[in-house]
């Protein structure tokens, strides 16, 4: 597995990258969201250990540049909650706990060919602003298809609501509580309403979801 992690903290830096090589990955670092940034542009890989507080640009503003760049890298992010000394335990452990976390998000990785995302019957092109479900045209405003954009590369994940509002409106817009909940009313209705099967899902006090396979859908409880 070719993996970046992205970590301004030195020592926590190198833990990472120890850990991670001594499980048979290749692994490459950076020190903040700009250098990070310049590596993805040149380099592929199969995942990416993000830190949030980064200098150079932050964790949320290398994610929406990245999905700009149509990059389906999928990401691991690391949050306050991920305190330093649990790391350090589950790295002295074998770091068999990351690297399934960072297997287990590429697997789930939605299928793409020629530019376009495909999940289940659904398929979007990027490129072309173009939406397909179950071979019939369904045709969405700019803020609608950036939301689809959001859930569908993250397919079977929840994707938290901070997240999706960056994606469609950016890192910086002050949007109110309420105007995401009624641009995904809209989605669905676009999107679900016309179908038998359902696949955009509230995800309690987290985010949103979107599934590609029937029975797939596993909502985090409160």
């Amino acid at each position: 597995m070719r993996v970046l992690v992205i970590e301004d903290e030195p020592r926590m830096l190198e833990l990472l990258r120890r850990g991670l090589q001594e499980r048979n990955c290749a692994v490459m670092t950076a020190i903040d969201g700009e250098t990070a940034l310049e590596i993805t542009a040149s380099c592929t890989f199969d995942a990416i250990l993000l830190d949030i507080g980064l200098p150079r640009r932050d964790g949320y503003e290398v994610i929406r540049l990245l999905r700009e760049r149509a990059c389906l890298t999928r990401v691991l992010m690391l949050t306050a909650r991920d305190s330093e000394d649990d790391i350090i335990r589950g790295l002295n452990l074998g770091a068999d706990d990351l690297v399934a976390r960072l297997q287990s998000i590429t697997r789930s990785r939605p299928a793409e060919a020629n530019g376009k995302i495909e999940a289940g019957e659904l398929i979007v092109d990027p490129a072309r602003r173009s939406v397909i479900r179950a071979n019939r045209q369904i045709d969405l405003s700019r803020s609608e298809f950036s939301l689809l954009v959001s859930l569908i590369r993250s397919a079977g994940q929840c994707v938290p609501r901070r997240s999706l509002v960056e994606g469609v409106w950016g890192a910086d817009a002050h949007i109110g509580a309420g105007a995401l909940d009624v641009l995904i009313n809209a989605l669905r209705a676009k999107i679900d309403a016309p179908f038998p099967r359902k696949l955009i899902h509230t995800v309690r006090r987290s985010g949103y979801m979107l599934t590609s396979e029937a029975g797939e859908m596993e909502l985090t409880r409160p």
